[in-house]
C-alpha cells in the first residue's frame, strides 16, 4: 500500500502527494496527488540557484502576469502551468494541474492495444505521421481536417501569448504538446523550462525535429561562445511552424530524399537539419523531396507532395509555410509571428466546406477560389450551388474595403460577432456575449437562407429591406448585405459558385 505524503510548498500551502511513482522522464519523477486533481514532479538533480530564481519567476510573476489578466482564464485550458515550488527529502518539487482527462487516449492503439497506449497522454507524435496514424491510432482518436485545424489555431494562440509575455519555451515540440484532435483540443506542457532572453538562458538545445536550423548548425560551438545560437522567441517561430505543417499534412517539412555526407550518419542530420535545410515542397529546387516510390504504404498518400501539396491548406496558411520554410528558414527574423499564424487559421477556418463523401477521412477541406470545387483528400467534387460571403469592413460611414476575408456557407453553418464587426477579435478576450452565434444558414427548397438571430441592423443593401430579429433573407448571387452599422461594421458581396 502506498503512503500518502504530505508537505508545504515555499508559499504555505500544504499539500499532499502519494509515494508511487506515476511517470519518470529525464529531468523529474512524476506523483500524484491523493485525489489526482494536481501532480508533484521532483526533479532528479539539484537544481542551481538560477533554475530556482527561473522557476519562482514562473510560479509568480510569470504566472500572474498571464492568468491575473483579462482574459486570462482561458488560458487554464491552454497551459498546464506549476502553480508551487516545494522541497522534500532535499529535493525540489513544482505542483502542477494533472491534464484534462481528454488528454489520454480512451481507445487502446490497433491490434488489441499492441502498443498499450490506452490510458497514456496522447503526445503530439500520435497524430502528426502519416506512419503513426495510419498504423497504431485507433480510427475514433484521429478526429478530421477541422479539429486538426482548430488544435493548430490554439498551439499558436499559447505561442502568441508567451512571446507577449516576453517569454519563449525553448523547446516546443509534439512532445511538450498534448493533443486531442476528436475534440480540437491543444495544451503546452513543460512550461518550466521557459527562457527569458537575457536573463534565464534555455536548459535544453530542443527536441530533435523541431530545432531550429541556427541552433543545429551552431550546436558544437561552447556555450558561452557569441556565434551559438540557443532557443529563443524566433526558435520557437521555427518549430511552431514545423507543428503546423505537420499536424495538417503528416509529414515533416525538411526530411527529404536529399543525402548530404553518405559516409556520416550524424554529419548528414546535422547538414540535413542545420546549415543546408531544405523545404521539400521547395517551387524551385527539388532536391529534397520525399521520394513517394520509396515512402511506406502508411505514409502515402501524404508522402506524395504532388498529389497532396502544401497549397490545399489554403491563400492564408500557403505563404506562411513558403515565409516560414523558404524566407525565414535560414533568416530567423523573417519568420512568421504565431499571430500571423493565429489570424491565418482563423480565416482558414472560415474558407472550410465539409466534403459531401461520408467516407472522406478529413471530412473537411479548403475552399480552392475554383468554380468547379474538389476535395483534395478524396477527389470528391461539390456539387449543388454554393455561396460565398466576401467580407468587406467600414473605415467611414458608408465606405466598404474588402478585408481578403471569406466566409464559406454550409448547412449549419454560424455566423458571429467577429464576422459582423473587425473591432471584434475571436481571442481570448472574447466576452460571453460575443461568444454567442449572431446568425446561421440554411437549405431549404433549393434555396440558401441567413436566419438573423441576434442582428438589430441586418439590411438586404440591394432592396433597402430590413430584416428583424428572427426573420430570414434569400441568398442571391451579387447580393449586398449589411450585417451592422458604425465603426468595423461588416458588409457582405454574396457570391454563388454552381457546380
Amino acid at each position: 500500500m502506498s503512503k500518502t505524503i504530505t508537505c508545504t510548498t515555499r508559499d504555505g500551502q500544504s499539500i499532499a502527494f502519494v509515494d508511487d511513482i506515476i511517470g519518470s522522464g529525464a529531468m523529474k519523477d512524476v506523483y500524484f496527488s491523493p485525489d489526482r486533481s494536481y501532480v508533484v514532479a521532483f526533479y532528479k538533480t539539484p537544481q542551481d540557484y538560477q533554475a530556482q530564481e527561473r522557476l519562482q519567476m514562473i510560479v509568480g510573476k510569470y504566472r500572474e502576469s498571464i492568468f491575473n489578466q483579462i482574459g486570462g482564464d482561458y488560458w487554464q485550458h491552454l497551459f498546464c502551468w506549476p502553480s508551487a515550488i516545494l522541497e522534500y527529502e532535499g529535493r525540489l518539487g513544482l505542483i502542477a494541474p494533472t491534464y484534462a482527462a481528454h488528454f489520454f487516449f480512451e481507445h487502446g492503439s490497433k491490434n488489441n492495444d499492441m502498443l498499450s497506449i490506452k490510458g497514456k497522454e496522447k503526445e503530439g507524435k500520435w497524430f502528426a505521421a502519416a506512419n503513426l496514424r495510419q498504423r497504431f491510432v485507433d480510427p475514433r482518436e484521429l478526429g478530421n481536417w477541422l479539429n486538426h485545424l482548430k488544435v493548430c489555431l490554439l498551439l499558436a494562440r499559447a505561442v502568441r501569448r508567451l512571446h507577449m509575455a516576453g517569454l519563449a519555451h525553448s523547446d516546443l515540440s509534439y512532445k511538450n504538446v498534448l493533443v486531442d484532435p476528436s475534440r480540437g483540443f491543444a495544451c503546452v506542457i513543460d512550461v518550466d523550462g521557459l527562457v527569458v532572453p537575457g536573463k534565464y538562458p534555455p536548459d535544453v538545445v530542443g527536441t530533435p525535429d523541431f530545432i531550429a536550423p541556427e541552433v543545429v548548425s551552431t550546436s558544437h560551438l561552447p556555450k558561452d561562445d557569441p556565434n551559438r545560437k540557443l532557443p529563443r522567441r524566433e526558435t520557437d517561430l521555427h518549430a511552431l511552424a514545423v507543428l503546423i505543417y505537420m499536424y495538417l499534412l503528416y509529414r515533416h517539412p525538411l526530411r527529404g530524399k536529399k543525402v548530404h555526407d553518405v559516409t556520416d550518419e550524424l554529419r548528414d542530420e546535422q547538414l540535413s537539419m542545420g546549415e543546408r535545410a531544405l523545404f521539400v515542397e521547395h517551387p524551385t529546387d527539388a532536391s529534397n523531396r520525399i521520394n513517394a516510390a520509396k515512402a511506406k504504404p502508411t505514409e502515402l498518400p501524404w508522402a506524395d507532395t504532388d498529389k497532396l501539396a502544401y497549397t490545399l491548406t489554403g491563400p492564408y496558411l500557403s505563404p506562411l509555410f513558403r515565409q516560414a520554410f523558404i524566407t525565414g528558414l535560414h533568416d530567423p527574423a523573417q519568420r512568421p509571428s504565431a499571430n500571423d499564424w493565429e489570424t491565418a487559421l482563423v480565416k482558414t477556418v472560415d474558407l472550410l466546406q465539409p466534403c459531401q463523401n461520408p467516407q472522406c477521412e478529413q471530412q473537411w477541406y479548403v475552399f480552392d477560389n475554383s468554380t468547379q470545387p474538389c476535395c483534395p483528400f478524396c477527389g470528391t467534387p461539390f456539387r449543388g450551388k454554393l455561396p460565398i460571403l466576401n467580407l468587406y469592413s467600414s473605415r467611414k460611414e458608408g465606405q466598404f474595403r474588402p478585408d481578403n476575408h471569406r466566409l464559406m456557407v454550409w448547412t449549419g453553418q454560424s455566423l458571429f460577432w467577429w464576422h459582423v464587426n473587425t473591432q471584434i477579435a475571436p481571442n481570448e478576450k472574447l466576452t460571453e456575449t460575443h461568444k454567442q452565434r449572431v446568425g446561421y444558414f440554411i437549405y431549404h427548397a433549393e434555396r440558401w437562407w441567413l436566419v438573423n438571430e441576434r442582428l438589430p441592423d441586418l439590411l438586404d443593401v440591394n432592396t433597402k429591406t430590413s430584416i428583424p430579429v428572427g426573420g430570414k433573407l434569400e441568398l442571391k448571387d451579387g447580393q449586398q448585405i449589411l450585417l451592422a452599422k458604425g465603426d468595423g461594421g461588416r458588409l457582405v458581396v454574396v457570391q454563388m459558385v454552381e457546380s
